[in-house]
């Protein structure tokens, strides 16, 4: 039998979507007790589409998704509820925060378990970016929103030129997961391209992979942030994921991933298409972190990233995090 189609609530404000369904058995990552953080990307970049596009009504491309903080784990089969909202706009760009709730189908009682800013860009028919309409809060819950969202600008564009500054090459020891495969028609959107919220899939499976092989296939994803989109992956074309280990904390796993893509007819001009860094953990049967490997770079390279972990460390710490049940309320 077919899985029902999410449902969304035609009765909220024209700046809000919400999204139920249900966690499906094929959402969940290895081992099958959770969902795998890819699986939760793919919903919060949907709602949040959906809830740009029906402010803008226009087409919208997903530039950014950050700050990705996976509180807590989703069983397959509890009920899901996916909420976006609208809390700033610039010309052409539109930022909505996205909190995922899940809650067990006998209780119907959600606990939030996930919440990000993401930003689209509306575009016309030529794929130029297009004004949208302004914004105005209305609530008090709205401009507290509001003032969050503006906040985080200077500090993104701060993560951003330093994730993009650094260089990356074969001169590194570092542990690493490497994918490559053809864009799949399943994947595409409705401007011809992947997905965003796919991309974030292949993103976590790449990046699952590295972590899983330095501590153990339980690891999950806490946190994934800068995720910028910089060009397009076209159907048919070739995808490259780079996954490496960059630094480890006590408990924890931080790992760049890199998405480059090429016309398979001349794989050798890559272009980097999406850049990320996710933190994992190893939990435990007590469900709380437990210590991992120590990775100790020798190579200069990989001596220089784990420096630009550490500051891209201080650099989340100014970000002002986003109160779930501030989203949930009107």
């Amino acid at each position: 039998m077919s899985a029902e189609p999410p449902v969304t609530d035609a009765t909220a404000p024209a700046d809000r979507v919400t999204m139920r369904f249900l966690a499906l058995p094929h959402d969940a990552a290895a081992g099958g007790l959770t969902v795998a953080a890819g699986s939760v990307m793919e919903w919060i970049d949907q709602a949040g589409y959906a809830c740009a596009v029906g402010w803008s009504g226009r087409y919208c491309v997903t530039a950014y998704v950050g700050n990705v903080q996976h509180t807590r784990p989703i069983a397959p089969g509890s009920l899901v509820a996916v909420h976006a909202r609208v809390v700033h706009t610039g010309r052409s760009s539109v930022h909505v925060a996205v909190t995922v709730e899940a809650g067990d189908i006998r209780s119907r009682r959600y606990e939030p378990a996930t919440t990000c800013m993401l930003v689209f860009v509306a575009v016309d028919d030529d794929r130029r970016p297009a004004s949208v309409p302004q914004w105005t809060p209305r609530t008090d819950a709205d401009r507290a929103l509001g003032e969050i969202a503006t906040s985080r600008i200077a500090a993104r564009d701060t993560i951003k030129k330093a994730m993009l500054g650094q260089v990356y090459t074969e001169d590194t020891a570092a542990p690493r997961s490497q994918m490559r495969f053809l864009a799949p028609p399943s994947a595409v959107n409705f401007g011809g391209a992947a997905h965003g919220g796919t991309v974030m899939g292949w993103i976590d499976e790449a990046a699952f992979a590295c972590a899983a092989a330095w501590s153990s296939d339980k690891a999950v994803a806490v946190y994934s942030g800068g995720i910028h989109f910089l060009a397009p992956v076209r159907i048919g074309h070739l995808v490259e994921l780079d996954a490496r280990l960059i630094y480890t904390g006590p408990r924890s796993m931080h790992i760049v991933v890199r998405v480059r893509s090429a016309d398979p007819r001349t794989p050798a001009e890559k272009t980097l298409t999406t850049q990320c860094i996710m933190v994992f953990v190893d939990p435990g049967p007590d469900g709380r972190a437990r210590p991992v490997p120590r990775w100790e770079p020798e190579l200069a390279e990989d001596v220089r990233l784990v420096r630009h972990a550490v500051e891209l460390i201080h650099e989340r710490e100014r970000i002002v995090p986003i109160p779930a049940e501030l989203t949930l309320q009107d």
